[in-house]
């Protein structure tokens, strides 16, 4: 069998009012109900034991939805849920030892039915865009749901974003949530069905593992990825302009007016996308229209993981590296938050208060021959890692 090696990614587009590499149509009025992650810790798992804690989360498609905390011996956390696959919460101390996630998130089931622009989603059946929605496989042109424009993204108007996966946590020393959950064909316009785990473990060295493994009846794309959003302060009200953040990539997928490659792989040497040494987000935001929602093209060489980019903000101390067996990484500057979102404290989450670190293949790879494949075969097993690890620099 051959082995298709992929991985996980962050930021795109909501309809109407948000568009970006997380959009996402549907409104948010109402959502307010759940807290922002990126606010103090108010777990109910004991943070003294390392494990796992389900707790009843309500309900979606009739389906029970659980909130499950995962601690490691350290005392950090993070919550997960089987609606989407969502990472609600990473609660973790800064250089001072005070608690803070660094996601965005809510506490309730609410906030996420009201749909924003995939807030901590697994996304999939192929994260980001394909191109007017359409793709040729075998002789046959497929049509997909169009949910950004004229143009497909993240898996649909109902991608694995909006469903309720089968669960299964594991308690150790590595506390690990296993997620399941079958496409069928014709899901959204995709052929074959498609099924998928998704495992997430959270290590005694504070990182959080994501593995993606699916197999499926009938060739298919496929691209599965992680939308967290990240803020490294643990505050909303802070932006991310001042944080740090480092690619290792030589290359980007420049991007048409509705953000679908152009098929080049340009440069990043003279230009705002050049992020090979450690650069402040918003040092040339200001060069980039719209701002960041691109694709890194990542240095990286074989199927191993391997670190790919960090991002370190000094005010918290907090340092995030970024490792994947992926060959892209979209890296999205959250551009279409306009505050029309808010925590449960009342605080709207603004343009550029959080940023998204996606893994993935590159955008469109269906339609682009030259691209690296994301057509999964039968027989095929589809596996791919990332792996986001927190340090301090005190």
């Amino acid at each position: 069998m051959k082995k298709v090696v992929m991985s996980t990614a962050l930021g795109f587009l909501m309809a109407g009012v948000f568009t970006s590499c997380g959009n996402n149509g549907g409104s948010t009025g109402g959502s307010n109900s759940g807290d922002s992650a990126t606010g103090t810790a108010t777990d109910t798992a004991n943070a003294s034991t390392p494990g796992i804690h389900q707790a009843d989360w309500g309900e979606s498609d009739g389906k029970k939805v659980y909130l499950y905390t995962l601690t490691n011996n350290n005392g950090v956390q993070v919550k997960i849920s089987n609606y989407g696959g969502t990472i609600t919460s990473w609660v973790t101390p800064d250089k001072t030892g005070s608690k803070s996630s660094i996601v965005l998130g809510f506490n309730e089931l609410a906030g996420y039915l009201a749909h924003p622009p995939y807030f901590g989603a697994t996304v999939g059946r192929y994260g980001n865009r394909i191109a007017k929605g359409k793709f040729t496989l075998n002789g046959k042109e497929y049509t997909l749901a169009t949910n950004d424009g004229q143009n497909h993204l993240h898996g649909g108007k109902k991608g694995f974003d909006k469903v309720v996966w089968e669960a299964a946590a594991l308690k150790n020393d590595q506390p690990s949530l296993t997620l399941n959950y079958t496409s069928v064909d014709g899901e959204e316009g995709y052929p074959g069905n498609l099924r998928v785990t998704v495992t997430f473990t959270l290590t005694n060295d504070n990182e959080l593992n994501i593995d993606y493994n699916a197999e499926t009846d009938k060739a298919t794309p496929v691209n599965l990825t992680n939308h967290s959003y990240f803020n490294l302060t643990g505050d909303i009200t802070n932006t991310i302009l001042d944080h740090s953040l480092m690619i290792d990539a030589d290359k980007y997928t420049p991007v048409d007016s509705t953000l679908i490659p152009t098929g080049q792989l340009q440069p990043v040497k003279g230009t705002p996308f050049d992020f090979t040494k450690a650069t402040k987000v918003g040092a040339r935001i200001e060069q980039v229209k719209g701002g960041y929602d691109h694709n890194w093209v990542l240095n990286r060489k074989g199927n191993d993981l391997q670190m790919v980019a960090t991002l370190s903000d000094e005010k918290s101390g907090r340092t995030l590296q970024v490792y994947t067996t992926e060959p892209g990484l979209q890296f999205y500057s959250g551009n279409f938050l306009n505050g029309s979102i808010k925590t449960s404290d009342g605080k709207p989450i603004n343009q550029h208060t959080a940023m998204c670190l996606e893994t993935q293949h590159f955008p469109n790879s269906p339609n682009q021959p030259n691209f690296p494949t994301t057509i999964l075969q039968p027989g095929q097993k589809y596996h791919t890692t990332t792996k986001y690890k927190v340090i301090l620099n005190k």
